[in-house]
């Protein structure tokens, strides 16, 4: 009895040690750091700028009662318009948009402090803090070109035409106005698309569709018009090569009566030809 106890004593002690050394390891990945609290207290290196103490990719010893929080400092991004109130912002002239945007940011291993104890939910509120200050931005967005958003052009067409700038103009006004808070450094907000609301993508649809209409009835009256001209220089060349037919053959009847004149037969051929159509009309009327 004694003897099974002992066994049991001594795999229980195993068991436990084993327990207490899994908990005194931890393993850090690459692309990510970590930090220890201590019953709740975060391990700083300098208390005056909470500047934690981080631990590298590989294999860390800590005691038990130690919590280990791992952060991945690779470029993060988070979809600005998963829901259908993000996704809608208004622009100048008051005209609904839909945007697809993309957040890109990257957590600081100088300022870890602030990205995980200063916000409850990092991610969502970066995202919502994100997502006002983007539609701030569009809202206000003015054409640097011209000065302001042209009012026949529309703001739809204008952020269109100038996305790139607006990208360009969004990414200085995050950087400055964000800086390095929050412990992440902002890497960029990518607007993948601009739809327009449903009654103007039916109206631009609607128009599409006019300016194709009206192109194919271009063309098809050109092509109409096109073979009636051909057809008409036709005619005007046939017209032409019967004209020149009759005159070849008046002037070759007028060289066979200057002849017969010269030769004073003129009155003996009109008369000839005076009796055979006589007898040619006589013919005609009796077959009829």
């Amino acid at each position: 009895m004694t003897e099974h106890m002992l066994i049991g004593f001594l795999t229980g002690l195993a068991l436990y040690l084993l327990y207490i050394s899994n908990k005194c390891r931890f393993q850090v990945n690459e692309g990510s750091v970590a930090i220890l609290t201590s019953f709740g207290r975060a391990i700083l290196i300098n208390k005056e700028t909470n500047h934690l103490k981080t631990f590298l990719p590989g294999l860390h010893f800590k005691w038990p009662w130690q919590k280990v929080y791992k952060i991945s400092i690779m470029e993060q991004m988070i979809d600005l318009s998963d829901n259908e109130s993000a996704s809608m912002a208004m622009v100048a002239d008051g005209t609904l948009l839909r945007l697809d945007a993309k957040l890109r940011y990257s957590p600081l291993k100088t300022n870890l402090y602030e990205y995980l104890f200063s916000m409850g939910k990092a991610n969502e509120h970066i995202k919502s803090l994100f997502t006002c200050l983007l539609h701030n931005e569009i809202a206000s967005f003015e054409n640097k070109n011209s000065g302001i958003i042209k009012s026949q052009e529309g703001s739809y067409a204008a952020l269109r035409k100038d996305r790139q700038q607006m990208n360009q103009h969004i990414q200085e006004f995050f950087t400055l106005k964000m800086g390095e808070n929050y412990g992440i450094h902002f890497d960029g907000v990518d607007l993948t698309d601009i739809l327009p609301p449903d009654e103007l993508a039916h109206a631009l649809n609607g128009v599409i569709n006019a300016q194709s209409e009206a192109q194919r009835s271009y063309a098809q009256t050109e092509g109409e018009c096109e073979q009636r001209l051909i057809a008409a220089k036709k005619g005007i060349a046939i017209a032409q090569a019967k004209a020149k037919a009759v005159e070849e053959e008046i002037m070759t009847l007028v060289h066979i009566l200057e002849k017969l004149q010269k030769n004073g037969t003129l009155q003996q051929y009109i008369e000839r030809r005076k009796v055979e159509v006589f007898s040619e009309s006589k013919l005609s009327y009796i077959k009829r």
